[in-house]
C-alpha cells in the first residue's frame, strides 16, 4: 500500500514549499511511514474533490483520507499508536504551539511574498499575484518594500522559541516532536521560496533549523531552496 500526500509545489515539482505540507511530511517521517508526494499547484481545486477539501495537504492512506495538517497529525496518532508519538502526551500544549506557529506566518509572509511568484509556473503566477494583491490591497513588491527595516521586529517575535532552544535542542526536548514540525514548516516555506535571510547565524533558532534540515536523511535539506 502506497500512502500519498498531496503537496503544494512550484514550477519545479520537487520544490515543495507549503508550511502546512511540511508539517505532514515530517509527521509521516517521524512515524516511520513511507509515502509518495503528489504534486499539486495553486488553482487545482478540482483534483481534491475526492477529499471534500480545496487545499493541501491531503493524505490518502489506502481507503482513508485525511485533510488539513492538524487533522493528519491526529489521524496518524490515532491509527499508528505503535509508532513514535507525535504529541508526546501533551495535546493541549501542542494546540498552543500550533496557534503560536500559525501566528508568526502573517509577519513572515510580509517579508517573503514578493519572491514567491518567481518559483511558480506562469499560470500559477497570475493567480497568486492577483489573489494576494487583492488580499493585501497593494502590489506584492510594496508589501515587502521595507522588509529589512521590519526584520528586527520579526526576529523579536521568535524570542519564546529562542529562549526554549537555548536550553534544549528541540521544542520536544532531546528529540523533535510535532511542535518542532509545526514551527519548522514556516521556516522551510521561507527557505524554499525566498532568498531573504530571516535568521542571524549566531541565533539558536538558526542552529535548530539546521538540525531540523538534517532530520530523516536530510529530507527537508534536499529539496530545491535558497541558501540561507
Amino acid at each position: 500500500m502506497t500512502r500519498k500526500l498531496y503537496e503544494l509545489v512550484g514550477a519545479d515539482p520537487t520544490r515543495r514549499f507549503s508550511p502546512f505540507c511540511w508539517r505532514s511530511c515530517l509527521a509521516l517521517a517521524h512515524k516511520g511511514l513511507d509515502f509518495e508526494t503528489v504534486p499539486w499547484r495553486f488553482g487545482e481545486t478540482e483534483r481534491l474533490a475526492f477529499a471534500h477539501h480545496d487545499k493541501v495537504p491531503v493524505l490518502v492512506d489506502g481507503e482513508r483520507v485525511a485533510s488539513d495538517s492538524w487533522a493528519i497529525a491526529e489521524y496518524l496518532e490515532a491509527n499508528y499508536p505503535d509508532r513514535p508519538a507525535l504529541f508526546g502526551g501533551a495535546l493541549a500544549t501542542m494546540r498552543f504551539v500550533s496557534a503560536w506557529a500559525d501566528g508568526i506566518n502573517p509577519a513572515l509572509v510580509r517579508l517573503i511574498v514578493s519572491d514567491i511568484p518567481a518559483v511558480l509556473g506562469a499560470a500559477e503566477q497570475d493567480y497568486f499575484r492577483s489573489s494576494r494583491e487583492k488580499r493585501f490591497g497593494m502590489p506584492l513588491e510594496a508589501v515587502t518594500a521595507d522588509r529589512e527595516q521590519r526584520l528586527p521586529a520579526f526576529r523579536a517575535l521568535l524570542q519564546p522559541l529562542r529562549a526554549t532552544l537555548a536550553a534544549q535542542p528541540y521544542l520536544g526536548g532531546t528529540t523533535p516532536d510535532y511542535g518542532d514540525y509545526m514551527v519548522f514548516g514556516s521556516f522551510q516555506w521561507a527557505r524554499c521560496v525566498s532568498p531573504f535571510r530571516l535568521l542571524a547565524t549566531d541565533d539558536p533558532v538558526h542552529a535548530w533549523r539546521e538540525r531540523m534540515l538534517d532530520l530523516y536523511g536530510g529530507m527537508a535539506r534536499l529539496v530545491p531552496a535558497f541558501p540561507h
